[in-house]
């Protein structure tokens, strides 16, 4: 039956009820509000690394070391008498970045994968000017990496010699912050959990051995930021579709619907690509309520990973989806917690009887963190549930051919962070376990970072994947288990 009411007037009149409600809620404080960052906002951390539907956002697996404020790395020569120059002046633009050298082997024997997992050599330039109120901000990777034969440059898959991560230009008014161009983008609460942050990532340097921060892909869009007494907006505008950097088979094995295919079976996809026609929205209010941050999301778009496919092209499509959701973070005894849901809309498949499309979803997740001083210093244990839920399962059982194994209604994840600081918390060994008890399968990133001084640092880890059927999410990747190595020079 075709509905009535449009989507996005459904989600908006939603965020319109829930900004009510945190108003009166805010109203109903006998004492004044917190000031603005004293929530400890899941969008105010570095954006880490996970995987497709259900793995998410989060702290990363490494501390990078830090660089020397502005000034400090060499003391400025002494101007002549001649020089119109003053003694003070600001360099015209700050640079700053890192040189890094990554390897990485497989431990698996992968018949359509070289043994090396990645060896790459990655120069990073930051630069950064400020004038007349504006922000000007270029982050750009120069890398060369042996194991990929295509070097030819393209921004969207980030692919190539060269990565352009951010090309934008910021400037603030009295209660707004706006952003145009290229711009790493995320919030919501979870830890390499993602189900509100609909912005794109990438899987393919997460799963190859990267440092988690690749898993953030940059999007192309302006971002507008308001601070009212009612709460904080934030409205962010893509002109053009930005997909996830997908599993394509290219680097990394996976489960083609039949069996397990890699560089023999690269998969294609029709990608929705016109400027202002196919585009995004997301959304996202947020306010804090005596010490709690409470958020709302809406996000109108499209899958960000292939979920449909076309047989008269044999493509990988990217079905329409509309996701609304909501979340709380707060102090929870002696440790943060989080709650957040959200329900995908799956467009191109409102009845969920399209077997070559995504069924709609509502996903759910409650995590927990927190020091723990009583077992050894600087010891930090997270821990989080999520479960993503099929809707319209019955039609979906009813379009499966006879015979055909049906997946689960519920798909349960735990995850498990453990992180030990060492030598005055130079050195930091972190575990993040991935484990699905409905699929019987899971992922290990173990890794031990290690801070020489302020420049030099040194890093090891791997990507570990086991499971008892082929056909599951962490399953599929098992031939992908691998170990790698990095130093990283920054400046």
């Amino acid at each position: 039956m075709k509905k009535s009411t449009s989507p996005l007037y459904k989600g908006l009149t939603a965020i319109v009820i829930v900004l009510s409600l945190l108003s009166t809620a805010a109203y109903a404080q006998d004492g004044p509000a917190l000031p603005a960052g004293l929530s400890g906002s899941q969008s105010e951390k570095e954006a880490p690394p996970a995987l497709p539907s259900g793995l998410g956002s989060g702290t990363g697996d490494s501390n990078d070391a830090p660089t020397l404020p502005s000034g400090l790395e060499s003391s400025a020569p002494a101007v002549s008498e001649k020089s119109d120059t003053p003694p003070d002046a600001e360099p015209w633009m700050d640079i700053t970045g890192f040189l890094e050298v990554r390897g990485g082997y497989r431990l698996q024997n992968d018949k359509y994968q070289k043994d090396t997992s990645i060896g790459e050599s990655r120069l990073q330039l930051e630069m950064e000017k400020l004038w007349s109120g504006f922000s000007f901000n270029v982050t750009t990777d120069l890398y060369y990496d042996w194991v990929d034969q295509n070097h030819s440059v393209d921004l969207e898959r980030g692919e190539g010699f060269l990565d352009l991560r951010e090309a934008n230009a910021a400037y603030s008014f009295d209660f707004v912050d706006i952003k145009v161009g290229r711009q790493i983008l995320t919030w919501g609460t979870g830890d390499l959990v993602f189900i509100n942050d609909l912005f794109p990532k990438d899987w393919q340097s997460f799963l190859l051995g990267r440092n988690t921060e690749y898993l953030k892909a940059p999007s192309d869009a302006v971002k507008a930021s308001f601070f009212m007494d009612i709460a904080d907006i934030d409205v962010v505008y893509t002109p053009r579709f930005d997909s996830d950097r997908h599993i394509t088979g290219e680097r990394l094995s996976y489960w083609n619907g039949s069996r397990i295919a890699g560089n023999d079976d690269i998969i294609r996809t029709d990608k929705p690509d016109d400027w202002f026609d196919d585009d995004e929205w997301a959304i996202r209010a947020s306010k804090n309520v005596s010490g709690y941050e409470l958020a709302a999301y809406g996000y109108w778009g499209y899958w960000k990973s292939p979920a449909g496919f076309d047989m008269a092209t044999s493509k990988y499509t990217f079905p329409k989806l509309n996701v609304y959701g909501a979340s709380v973070r707060g102090q929870v005894g002696k440790g943060i917690g989080n709650i957040e849901i959200g329900y995908y809309d799956s467009l191109d498949d409102t009845a969920g009887d399209d077997p070559l499309t995504n069924n709609s979803q509502m996903q759910y997740l409650v995590g927990y963190e927190q020091d723990l001083p009583k077992i050894a210093s600087d010891f930090t244990v997270g821990l989080q549930y999520y479960v993503e839920q099929m809707l319209d399962y019955g039609a979906y059982k009813r379009t499966l051919p006879t015979g055909s194994k049906a997946a689960d209604e519920y798909r349960h994840l735990l995850t498990l962070r453990l992180t030990k600081l060492y030598w005055n918390q130079n050195l930091t060994c972190s575990l993040f376990t991935f484990y699905s008890p409905s699929d019987e399968d899971g992922y290990l990133r173990p890794n031990i970072h290690y801070k020489v001084n302020d420049n030099l640092a040194v890093e090891a880890g791997g990507n570990v994947f086991w499971g008892d059927e082929p056909h599951t999410f962490f399953g599929q990747f098992e031939d992908n288990t691998s170990l790698y190595s990095a130093i990283r020079y920054s400046f």
